[in-house]
């Protein structure tokens, strides 16, 4: 597809639901619904907040319920057209059906899956992504089109039954005819854009490293630095805590809702249970705890690890507590320098 078309197709994907992408607002980029296509932004700077808000949100409610039973609520499922998401993300949406989807399905997610079109976007580097050390700087399933921006054109994957139906809206923008030329292009961009990586670390080693590492005083040093703000697991695109609170309704009949909102087990709460106890209340356990998780234990029950490589937590944490820090001194197994 020539670049000139690219918006005019778009705006053609409206029939298909609501558009959202990558918009700024009140000069914060964030995935939001689109009222002009031409304000979308996908060349740069990325959503500080990912896009699973969309599907997992911040805030809703669940239900209404009284005397006499509950009544669900799905008010915020909305048919929706998401472009412009990185395949890190498309991802991290991957690593979230394993736990939303599986029984018993969260009905709130999976009908917003359901109903939602992911038009992926190719993406180069930021200095703190290191998308490629987990390997999800490409992408191959899990996107509805997914485009490739090679400059003078873009190269387009169609992922699925709903993508071909909206190549269809606008067929003859798509040249299926891919050259050797077309081909080489894009060996040359992957071959740039890799180039352009600035940090990377190995990985593959982490389960085990975590494993060797647990009584490692290194958990102590980044507790006494760690805030417990929860801003690393706000804005990880595979944090899926939440918990939920009934509000009531006395002054009429007994009647209520009950809210569902992001919860983060960095919090010192968290694990708070009846009677006081609490089953991680120093620092350095819930420290342990997210990291084990995101490079270790999510591996173990869903055969990949839950960090995608974004740089989030990087561009986030206030204190430089993040995924690269903690496998730096892990690795190197000492206490990083005051």
């Amino acid at each position: 597809m020539q670049p000139k078309f690219f918006q005019e197709f778009i705006e053609s994907l409206k029939r298909f639901g609501t558009i959202y992408g990558p918009v700024r607002r009140n000069g914060v980029l964030k995935y939001d619904r689109v009222e002009s296509v031409d304000e979308i932004e996908l060349d740069g700077e990325r959503p500080m907040i990912p896009v699973k808000k969309l599907f997992h949100p911040m805030k809703f409610n669940m239900f209404q319920f009284d005397k006499d039973g509950f009544t669900p609520d799905y008010s915020s499922i909305e048919k929706k057209v998401i472009v412009g998401v990185p395949p890190c993300e498309i991802h991290s949406l991957l690593r979230l059906d394993e736990v939303f989807m599986e029984q018993p399905v969260d009905p709130y997610y999976a009908k917003q899956r359901e109903n939602s079109a992911i038009i992926g976007y190719s993406c180069l580097p930021g200095d703190d992504c290191f998308c490629k050390s987990t390997g999800t700087d490409i992408v191959e399933e899990g996107f509805d089109l997914f485009f490739v921006n090679l400059g003078e054109f873009y190269l387009v994957w169609v992922g699925s039954s709903l993508g071909h139906d909206m190549v269809l809206e606008r067929e003859d923008y798509f040249d299926e005819n891919v050259t050797h030329e077309d081909i080489e292009d894009y060996i040359e961009w992957r071959q740039a854009r890799d180039k352009m990586f600035k940090v990377s670390f190995d990985f593959k080693s982490m389960p085990d490293i975590m494993e060797l590492s647990y009584g490692s005083p290194i958990w102590d040093y980044f507790a006494g630095k760690c805030l417990s703000c929860g801003q690393c697991s706000m804005v990880c695109p595979t944090c899926n805590c939440y918990t939920v609170t009934d509000v009531l309704d006395v002054s009429s009949e007994p009647e209520g809702r009950r809210e569902r909102f992001w919860d983060s087990c960095m919090f010192v709460d968290y694990s708070l249970v009846a009677g006081g106890h609490n089953f991680r209340g120093a620092r350095a356990d819930r420290l342990k705890l997210w990291y084990t998780h995101k490079m270790k234990a999510f591996a173990n029950e869903y055969g990949k690890p839950a960090c995608i490589g974004c740089g989030r937590c990087v561009r986030t944490c206030p204190v430089d507590i993040n995924v690269l820090t903690v496998a730096e001194a892990l690795t190197k197994m000492e206490v990083p320098a005051q």
